[in-house]
């Protein structure tokens, strides 16, 4: 009884800088979402069309798939927190950029920066937070990253609505010598800036201090995050084990008999890229459009975002309650049911759509079926495959190509998100309801993935994977 006490003020501390490192995660939902309010206002001020606008939406995404690739061998190189640090000033710098485009190709430059910043952050995150996270909370903590994302995707939603409202409503009206879209993207500066405050405080991942040779400030950091009735130099120990015979991984650490890479790694890979085949961020990119084309205006259709980002929340605390109770795998196939039927179910909703004078319209029941389905959608999302993504690709790999194979999966989701992103405005013009079909049936093969090769890792030591 006596090590109680000790255990619970670890975990505390624990806790803080988990969600410290997290905070990379929220820059990752503010931004992806925070373009979703903004989108009619550049398409209005540069005057551009569909296709330029899910280019300039979309840009940012390849610039993460970059940065994912990127940051792993940064963070191996410069340490966890040092490019954490990289990553918050690259996306405070490219806020501000956003937010004074002259031109829409320089709007998308600035994207493509702030999505390598992203991109960076969505590595560094989940690899950092494993790290330092016991294995008994390992699952919980590591939902952090998700819940981050999640919050990030609200609050940008929020302030997005917020400014609609100073703004009289309209995203081309101006405001404080800008129009209300430049605010937009102009304020993820704001949580660029708590990210970089964080990332400055919160100590370096042991892992990487050992990788590194500085035993003394490994063995320092461990006595602030283990509990008391762990033996530090027997942990010690075992990871030095693991790591005597290694170098810094790079890409050719990946290589296997599987189509030139390790199965785990295609594993990684195959997670990452259902994750964003079901279709999720088509909601949070383009649910204010989709809603203000069954004439619903810019205002109403903003709240519905947002509360479908309330839903996102609610179904992230639950999959945090679960994730070290039922396990990962359970998780999965549990959302992966759910986002198949509420998919199939919206295609149903859709296929009522009708255009007259070339604007779409939902009779009244089908229109209350598809954002019933939506949410749906969204809550299983959130409970599942959101949540437990993040925790796997941030423990499931052996430590000698962690941060390595990390990226790589990440790089894939980014691609992935790419992919679906650009392709949704013309795929929607073509058919709304194939368009759904297609992310169902994508949460099918999701769900036979999940059931044929991904293992469990519930409670297992990190230098236990392999």
């Amino acid at each position: 009884m006596a090590t109680k006490p000790a255990h619970h003020e670890h975990l505390g501390h624990v806790v803080f800088i988990t969600a410290a490192a997290a905070i990379g995660g929220f820059l990752f939902g503010y931004d992806s979402a925070v373009i979703n309010g903004a989108v009619v206002g550049i398409r209005k001020y540069f005057h551009v069309g569909p296709v330029e606008i899910g280019f300039v939406v979309a840009i940012a995404l390849l610039g993460s798939a970059v940065g994912a690739w990127a940051g792993g061998g940064l963070a191996d190189r410069l340490g966890r927190t040092r490019t954490m640090q990289v990553a918050a000033l690259l996306f405070a710098v490219s806020s501000i950029g956003q937010m004074l485009p002259f031109a829409i190709w320089d709007l998308a430059l600035w994207r493509v920066i702030a999505g390598f910043a992203i991109g960076m952050a969505s590595v560094l995150g989940p690899a950092y937070i494993a790290e330092v996270a016991p294995p008994a909370y390992r699952g919980r903590l590591g939902s952090f990253q998700q819940l981050a994302i999640v919050l990030g995707i609200a609050v940008s939603q929020l302030v997005d609505f917020l400014i609609l409202q100073l703004a009289g409503g309209n995203v081309n009206n101006p405001l404080w010598g800008l129009q209300a879209w430049q605010w937009m993207l102009g304020a993820c500066v704001v949580p660029a800036l708590f990210y970089l405050t964080f990332a400055l405080i919160i100590p370096e991942s042991p892992r990487y201090l050992i990788m590194s040779g500085r035993t003394r400030r490994a063995r320092e950091v461990l006595a602030e995050i283990e509990p008391e009735d762990v033996d530090i130099e027997a942990h010690i120990a075992e990871i030095q084990h693991v790591l005597r015979t290694q170098r810094v991984p790079g890409l050719k650490d990946l290589r296997g008999p599987g189509l030139g890479l390790l199965p785990i790694v295609w594993i990684g890979i195959g997670l990452s890229v259902f994750q964003q085949f079901v279709g999720i961020n088509v909601i949070f990119y383009y649910s204010s459009v989709l809603w203000q084309s069954v004439g619903i205006n810019q205002s109403a259709s903003l709240l519905i975002s947002f509360s479908s980002s309330l839903i996102n929340i609610l179904g992230t605390f639950i999959a945090i309650s679960l994730v070290d109770r039922i396990g990962r795998k359970p998780l999965l196939l549990i959302g992966s049911a759910g986002m198949a039927v509420s998919l199939a179910t919206a295609a149903w909703a859709f296929s009522a759509a009708r255009t007259v004078d070339k604007t779409v319209t939902l009779p009244g029941l089908q229109g209350l079926v598809a954002l019933v389905a939506a949410n749906v959608f969204v809550l299983f999302f959130a409970l599942s495959w959101g949540v437990v993504v993040w925790v796997l690709l941030g423990e499931m790999f052996p430590n000698r190509i962690r941060a390595a194979a990390l990226g790589v999966s990440a790089g894939a989701q980014w691609l992935a998100n790419w992919a679906v992103t650009v392709t949704f405005p013309a795929m929607a013009a073509w058919s709304l309801p194939l368009t759904y079909t297609m992310y169902a049936f994508f949460a099918v093969l999701s769900f036979l993935f999940v059931l044929r090769w991904v293992r469990e890792t519930k409670g297992r030591k990190l230098e236990d994977m392999g």
